[in-house]
């Protein structure tokens, strides 16, 4: 393979500003300082891209920085035979082009430092102060000596833990795997794939979740060549072919520009070539490429009122593709992304996407949070940042926030390890809402249970059910973009999930917490010990008939399901397998169906304990709101919800069944005029469900 082909990279900059010479930047870093009143030659490009960003910034800092890293490296080399300090640079010039602040600059070009040489974290702190140590400190390994294969995973949640502070951590680490990634053709081809899936797993979702995404498609292309080299080297040819024919884009962007120059709107309209995944991602969707395939248009204006002026006319000027319009201006992206797409048709047929933002979208689109510059540099606001609000603060956003709640509940390096992959290995995300209006960003495919845990963590233990866009909807509901959801909770302690809410748990918080409140109760929901249990006494006539049971206390006593008998129910048992009696109401159809089969019953009585469990059946017309009332009923009434389930509407009528733990059998009766007190109640009773005669 080519050069080229191991470095897609470089195609994308021949269109661009050159790569610089790393082996320049060698002999200029071997140099060292020249004099005091300016800066080394090696970081004259850095600072330069700074400075078109920050044309006020002091550069002193930034050469005591790179006094300290090129001094402290000096004598170690790359494996590409570089002098090590080219690293820390190319890393420090990558964020300098994004727009990256002077603090996190100067953290970029030391965060070697304390890993591979002898400074310290209180040799930065004394010199740098405490902003620029925590950076480095954030992007420093663990050592394998201390942490063995948890090493690489204890590495990377270390990182996460610091971005939740600092979002500049995560900024750094990026750019510093990007050069890696660049310079990684002297690794073994082992080495390169283990890389490069880390990378394909870890590092490109967290730069897509951060929203830089120049770092993004280029990390995309070198995983690319790496784990896929077939595909990309035929991605390559194609794009190699299609340059040397005419661009249909350009006829279209020639015409885009007269239409809004006639309708007064200044703007700046550019071709923006796919990079080679991209292309690969629209081959597989298309199958056969068209010339138009291999780049968008850009749409650069001032206003955000100018870009639905461009979409206008546009819409106005050409045939639109009305299925490819999305406005991300209105909703933005959880992670900053805005701009308008849309896609029109050319005078020859050919349909072009475009993309219209303003410059300042532009930037954020390109480089995230990196845009920024300090996020910690002004004040806060007035308003705080509620829990699960994606977009209320950007440097914590709320996707890394609940990263960082479930990775507390997962010690297990290797349940980190694989957990943070699944997390992140989501091609797509839904933007659902709570009841007060919150956003919760979830995978596709999320259920009832993934929005219960993300919105309640271990409380949604005692989930019952969910309102979904104001209906009653089961914890397995899929939701879908846009959904509002209630999840309903119990107030009964001694509830919990089942394993099959694992079967609907895509977030690995849900699913941790679940496993984790499993394991600790493997034998499920536990009857209270002072629920009560009748006493069995059996007649000695009757002794043969009862098989192994006999009057000892410790004989097994099951209240039946079909009846669910409380005090004070007149009751009677009958023997089963196992040296067990279930016990029964009288007037349940299943003791008169034993009976005619010739089942000798058992007698029992109720002893002294109160408290007891049972069964109602609520009928109901379905109304807003009716889960919710009788949820509230019970609880007011001092009952405790087991389980829950309700029936789909038939006939504008709804059915629910729970299962309650009532602090004393007497107040049954009370229980249920309670409920039928709610509106649209029409009815509840003990439930009678079939019984098997044995």
């Amino acid at each position: 393979m080519s050069a080229e082909a191991t470095n897609p990279g470089a195609q994308s900059r021949r269109r661009g500003r050159p790569r610089i010479d790393l082996r320049r930047l060698g002999r200029a870093a071997l140099l060292g300082p020249v004099s005091r009143d300016r800066l080394p030659d090696a970081i004259g490009h850095v600072a330069d891209a700074h400075r078109a960003h920050h044309p006020d910034a002091d550069l002193a800092v930034l050469h005591r920085a790179y006094v300290l890293a090129e001094t402290s490296h000096r004598g170690q080399f790359r494996k590409s035979g570089e002098p090590y300090i080219t690293h820390p640079l190319a890393v420090t010039l990558i964020l300098a082009e994004l727009g990256a602040e002077t603090t996190t600059l100067t953290a970029s070009l030391l965060h070697d430092t304390v890993e591979d040489t002898e400074v310290t974290l209180d040799q930065v702190r004394a010199e740098f102060g405490e902003e620029v140590t925590y950076l480095v400190d954030g992007v420093t390994k663990l050592e394998k000596v201390d942490y063995g294969a948890a090493a690489e995973p204890e590495t990377f949640r270390k990182m996460l833990v610091a971005t939740g502070d600092d979002v500049r951590v995560m900024s750094i680490k990026l750019a510093d795997r990007l050069h890696n990634m660049r310079t990684l053709g002297v690794m073994r081809p082992e080495k390169q794939a283990r890389i490069a899936k880390v990378t394909r797993d870890v590092l490109i979702p967290l730069a897509e979740r951060l929203g830089v995404q120049a770092l993004k498609s280029e990390l995309e292309d070198l995983v690319f060549a790496i784990l896929h080299p077939e595909e990309y080297e035929r991605t390559r040819l194609l794009i190699a072919a299609n340059s040397g024919t005419v661009d249909p884009l350009t006829g279209i962007a020639d015409g885009v520009r007269g239409v809004l120059r006639e309708a007064g709107i200044n703007a700046e309209v550019l071709i923006r070539p796919r990079h080679f995944v991209s292309v690969h991602r629209v081959q597989l969707k298309r199958g056969e490429l068209r010339g138009s395939d291999f780049g968008r248009l850009l749409v650069l204006v001032a206003e955000d009122a100018d870009c639905y002026a461009v979409l206008g006319e546009l819409h106005t000027c050409f045939t639109p593709v009305v299925s490819e319009f999305k406005d991300f201006i209105a909703s933005p992206k959880f992670n900053l992304y805005q701009s308008l797409h849309t896609a029109v048709v050319g005078p020859g047929g050919e349909v072009a996407e475009v993309l219209i933002r303003t410059h300042q979208m532009h930037k954020v689109a390109e480089a995230g949070v990196i845009a920024l510059g300090n996020p910690y540099a002004q004040a806060p606001g007035d308003g705080a940042q509620q829990p699960g609000d994606e977009r209320e603060d950007p440097t914590r956003p709320g996707w890394l926030s609940r990263l960082l709640d479930w990775q507390q509940n997962a010690p297990d390096p290797d349940t980190f390890w694989s957990s943070l992959r699944e997390e992140l290995a989501g091609d797509s995300e839904i933007t659902v809402f709570s009841a007060d209006g919150h956003t919760l960003v979830l995978p596709s495919g999320a259920s009832c249970v993934d929005a219960a845990y993300a919105q309640y963590g271990e409380d949604a233990h005692s989930c019952i059910g969910a309102r979904v866009n104001g209906r009653l909807a089961t914890l397995s509901t899929v939701l879908n973009d846009g959904d509002t959801v209630q999840p309903l909770l119990a107030q009964d302690a001694t509830s919990g999930p089942s394993s099959e809410w694992l079967d609907h748990a895509r977030t690995p918080a849900a699913r941790i917490a679940i496993s984790g409140w499993l394991a600790a109760n493997p034998e499920g929901v536990k009857v209270p010990a002072a629920a009560p249990r009748p006493q069995v006494n059996v007649p000695a006539d009757r002794r043969a008939a009862a098989n192994a049971v006999t009057d000892l206390p410790d004989v097994t006593v099951r209240l039946a399901g079909c009846c669910t008998p409380v005090p004070p129910d007149e009751v009677t048992g009958f023997s089963v397998r196992g040296a067990a009696v279930t016990v029964h109401r009288e007037e349940c159809p299943a003791v008169a169906r034993m009976k005619a089969l010739g089942r000798a019953p058992v007698e029992v009585r109720w002893g002294d304990a109160a408290e007891c469990r049972v069964t109602l059946v609520a009928e109901a017309f379905g109304r807003p709101r009716l889960l919710a009332d009788l949820t509230e009923a019970i609880a007011t009434a001092g009952a405790a919800i087991v389980s829950a389930t309700v029936e789909p509407p038939s006939e504008q009528r709804v059915r629910h069944t729970y299962t309650l733990q009532l602090p004393d059998a007497a107040g049954l009766p009370a229980l249920m005029r309670t409920m039928r007190d709610v509106a649209g109640v029409y009815d509840v009773s003990r439930a009678q469900h079939p019984a098997a005669a044995g």
